[in-house]
């Protein structure tokens, strides 16, 4: 009894003393735990998570600056949608930048993201060579500013009014109403035609003269049709001269006009050229075909 007494006593000082132990463990554990937390809110890791956050702010802060000092000043003029196109760049850059600062502060290697990104860049580069061409070719345009959207342009083959200007393509509104799409390299390699770049136009009127004609009095007589069109400006003033022979005498009209005054303008001066040659009888030849029959008598 006595021995079993003493295995009784002694089994459980063995317990108490594991359980002691286990406690002590635990205490340890979540001791080194609040040690490591309290490490990492330290006073070296909080100045480093302060500058990172000021970095950030001030990152931002020179963003919106650097936005509204560009659409202040050197976008004041330009297309709303030149102004669009140059806000998305300014803030894709600002956000690649920004996440580039943010993965440096979590101890990501860049050097290994940017290597990807020219290995990527230089495979799509020549998967899409077209679209590349296009894109560079579209800040061109854009940079050059030799059309704006509602201008009137040609482009080769293809003339209308201009919708919509993009990086990779300008979209042509015919007179048809047709929707034409023209890529931007096309525009920068081809001659383009700005009908409405300037406030003023310019028409020269081809007006043939019949040999028979008086000369300086069909001159005199179409000196005079100007003053009878109204759209027709007097500075700078119009111009008549003779421009050489041919089928008829060419004499040729040339006059000023507001570029909105095109139609009316064409119609009011080709009206009064026919009503002055009338008047002063100064003959426009028709094309005309000579024919000279023979019969036998005429061949012997």
């Amino acid at each position: 009894m006595e021995e079993e007494a003493t295995q009784n006593v002694a089994q459980a000082a063995v317990e108490t003393v594991a359980a002691v132990g286990t406690g002590i463990a635990e205490e340890t554990k979540s001791l080194l735990h609040w040690n490591e937390i309290a490490k990492m809110f330290g006073k070296e890791n909080l100045m480093h998570l302060i500058v990172s956050v000021v970095t950030i702010i001030i990152f931002f802060l020179f963003y919106k600056l650097i936005k509204r000092v560009i659409n202040k000043h050197a976008l004041k003029k330009s297309e709303n949608h030149t102004k669009m196109l140059v806000n998305k760049t300014i803030s894709y850059i600002f956000y690649i930048m920004l996440i580039m600062y943010i993965l440096s502060l979590f101890g990501v290697n860049l050097t290994a993201i940017w290597g990807a990104a020219g290995i990527a860049g230089v495979a799509i580069g020549f998967a899409a060579q077209t679209s590349v061409s296009n894109f560079i070719s579209g800040l061109f345009v854009l940079g050059e500013k030799s059309m704006k959207i509602g201008d009137y342009i040609s482009v080769g083959d293809v003339e209308g009014n201009v919708d919509e200007i993009g990086l990779l393509s300008v979209k042509i509104r015919t007179l048809n109403n047709q929707m034409i799409r023209v890529p931007t390299s096309t525009i920068i390699n081809a001659n383009l035609t700005n009908y409405t770049h300037f406030e003023q136009r310019r028409l020269v009127f081809e007006i043939p003269i019949s040999y028979e004609s008086d000369m300086e009095k069909a001159l005199k007589a179409i000196e005079t049709v100007p003053a009878s069109c109204p759209t027709v400006l007097q500075e700078p003033a119009p111009k008549v001269y003779y421009d050489g022979f041919g089928e008829a005498i060419n004499l040729r009209l040339a006059v000023w006009f507001n570029r909105t005054d095109l139609l009316q303008t064409k119609n009011d001066v080709y009206v009064n050229i026919m009503r002055v040659c009338r008047e002063q009888n100064v003959v426009i030849p028709y094309s005309r075909i000579d024919v000279k029959i023979l019969n036998d008598e005429n061949k012997k």
